[in-house]
Formats: C-alpha cells, sequence, structure tokens
C-alpha cells in the first residue's frame, strides 16, 4: 500500500528523507537542458592542475551548481530559492563543528538524551519524518550525534544539536541565517534545523557555498562518506545517498516540496592529476519507491561530472576523508583544494564514460 502510494504521488512529489538503502540508479540519463552554460579560463604557467568547466550539461529539471578543483563555479540558469529538504542539515553541522570543531579519533561533546527529546523522536516517527532511534538517558557523543544527522539524516538529531549549540531551536535557526547572510547566500532562508519546513529555502549555488565551508572540517568529509553508522539504540543505519558506492561523498534531501536533492563531492583524476568536484542537484524527480526518487538526484550529480570531463579521458575514485592539502580543520583551510601531494585516499579508480 505504502509502494503504491508513492508511486501515484511520485509523479508530481518525491518522497521524504527515509532510512533505507538506495537502489542503484534505474533508468536512461535525463536529457539535459536546453541551454548548458559555459565558464571558460585560460590556464597559465605552472596553473596546469586546475580544472575549468565547459559547457556543463545542467539538469533538465530544477536546478545545480558545480564547481571543479580551483575553478570558478558555475550554475545552471534561472535559479531562485527553492525548498532543499534535508541538504539544510549541511549548515547544521557546519555550525556545530565551528563551535566544537574535532581533530583526528575525537569525539567531542556527550549529550544525554531526555524524556522529552526520546517523546519527541517517536512522535516524528509517526509523522513518517526520517530519525535516528534514542532513548531517555542515552549518551551521544559529537561525533556520533553527526553521524545520526548526516548519514540516516534525523530530524530529531538537528533539534536536539540546534538546542546544545545554541540553547533553543529558535536561537539556532537564528545563527544559520546570519550564517548565511556572512557567507554571502543572499537567496538562502532557514526556518528549522532540519529542513523539514517547507519554509526553508536555497539555491543550489548558495547551497555549494555552504557544502565547501563544510568541507573544511576533515570529520564532516569522513562521515558523509561512510556507507553505514551503528548507534547504540539506533543500530546499524544505511546512508541514504544513492551514489555512496560510486565515489560520491554527500549529503541528500528529499519530501514532496523539495524533490530530490543532493550535495556531493567526488574525486577526479585528469591528465594525471587529482581535482575535487563538488556539486550540489536540486529538484529532481522521477516516479517510484523513495530509492528509486533519491536516484534522480543521483543520475544528476553523475550527468554533472561526466559532462565537465575533458575529452581524452577522466577517471574518478570513491571519496574519502581526505581531499588533499595540508590536513589541517577548521575555517581556515582553502577549498576546494589540489589534488597530489597530501591526498592519502587509496581507493579503486574506475573510468568515465567520455560523451
Amino acid at each position: 500500500m505504502v509502494l503504491a502510494a508513492w508511486v501515484f504521488a511520485a509523479a508530481s512529489h518525491p518522497a521524504n528523507d527515509k532510512n533505507h538503502a538506495s537502489d542503484r540508479r534505474q533508468g536512461p540519463r535525463p536529457r539535459s537542458a536546453t541551454g548548458t552554460a559555459s565558464v571558460r579560463r585560460t590556464a597559465s604557467r605552472g596553473d596546469s592542475r586546475r580544472s575549468y568547466l565547459s559547457a556543463v550539461e545542467w539538469p533538465a529539471r530544477g536546478q545545480a551548481a558545480l564547481v571543479v578543483g580551483n575553478g570558478k563555479p558555475a550554475a545552471s540558469p534561472n535559479e531562485q530559492p527553492v525548498p532543499i529538504a534535508s541538504v539544510a542539515k549541511v549548515m547544521t553541522a557546519y555550525l556545530v563543528l565551528k563551535d566544537y570543531p574535532l581533530a583526528g579519533a575525537e569525539d567531542g561533546f556527550t549529550v544525554t538524551v531526555t524524556a522529552a527529546q526520546a517523546r519527541a523522536e517517536a512522535q516524528d516517527a509517526s509523522e513518517d519524518q526520517s530519525v535516528a532511534a534514542v532513548a531517555a538517558g542515552e549518551r551521544l557523543t559529537e561525533r556520533q550525534m553527526l553521524e545520526a544527522l548526516l548519514i540516516p539524516s534525523g530530524n530529531n538529531i538537528a533539534r536536539m544539536l540546534a538546542v546544545k549549540i545554541a540553547g533553543s531551536e529558535t536561537r539556532f535557526i537564528a545563527e544559520m541565517n546570519a550564517e548565511a547572510r556572512a557567507l554571502g547566500m543572499g537567496h538562502t532562508t532557514y526556518t528549522d534545523p532540519s529542513g523539514w519546513n517547507q519554509g526553508t529555502v536555497s539555491t543550489a549555488s548558495d547551497q555549494l557555498r555552504v557544502f565547501r565551508q563544510a568541507m573544511r572540517f576533515s570529520v564532516f568529509r569522513q562521515i558523509v562518506s561512510m556507507p553505514s553508522v551503528t548507534l547504540p539504540v539506533a543500530g546499524t543505519l544505511t546512508n541514504t545517498n544513492p551514489l555512496i558506492g560510486e565515489g560520491y561523498a554527500g549529503k541528500t534531501g528529499s519530501d514532496f516540496a523539495a524533490g530530490a536533492c543532493l550535495a556531493f563531492f567526488t574525486h577526479l583524476t585528469v591528465g594525471g592529476h587529482r581535482q575535487t568536484a563538488v556539486g550540489v542537484v536540486l529538484g529532481q524527480w522521477e516516479a517510484g519507491s523513495s530509492s528509486v526518487v533519491l536516484a534522480a538526484a543521483g543520475q544528476a550529480a553523475e550527468q554533472l561530472v561526466d559532462s565537465v570531463a575533458p575529452a581524452g579521458g577522466v577517471s574518478t575514485a570513491a571519496a574519502s576523508g581526505s581531499v588533499g592539502g595540508s590536513g589541517q580543520d577548521g575555517p581556515s583551510q582553502r577549498l576546494p583544494l589540489r589534488g597530489g601531494q597530501g591526498d592519502q585516499d587509496q581507493h579503486a579508480v574506475r573510468t568515465l564514460r567520455i560523451r
């Protein structure tokens, strides 16, 4: 009955983020939009490691933004603020790490789940929200809470973190909007810490800004690269990212208002040099189960990366905690960083087809 409702509704609206294992992408790739944007720069001497976007194949629906290496970010035409669902949790995670940065294997602060928070989680679950199960008296570290926020996309965890960081959800939302202004996210409004509220709206370009800021923290990159996590009460929870096994790390978002969304990064090897592609796709749609809906965002993300690949071959490796550079955490680290020295990822590389 639930699946039948999905098939009926998803033709015009996709599913809420849920704790599920996403299927591999199905069906043909979506056709590109009629207009493609080109961003070209001339490489100067000693600049051969940089990548430059050219003839980006934007999704036929929704909107997207992309940057490769130290190139200039590009965005699809006619961007406008739209609901972003759980991609909003990127800002929540960023503010947590900005106030309480983690280094190495540190676990950070500890929160004891209250009876009220346990009851709220049960209420959220009854409303078909994404949650990470908790129990009164359970103790969760900062790292565990970030894992529960970013992997199964726990709305209840977003609110718990908001209270921990700012003392109340209202004050935390004010901090989210203040940080958005500080980052130059002029088309973004946050109305809740999880993205469940449809009043939380943004553009792909704005979300690219905050996602790149969050990527400055190695713990964020590590967590969004994990296929699953095991928590004390919730048990083993699966990453909602449909491309987690394809070398694309990131944060999903999906609901009836937002469509399927994905903020992602993946590592490329172009001409023997390592690059990091970082992108955001919003408002993707596909009829079917929740995994098929999210797969539409995955298709759009892969289309973006494939379209900017220069003639002559490119390969992509599984994303992980390292994106190169000095390995230092915190807002002072510059992104995107060039690959090469400092990149310690040792994952298998697969070759992309260049169209």
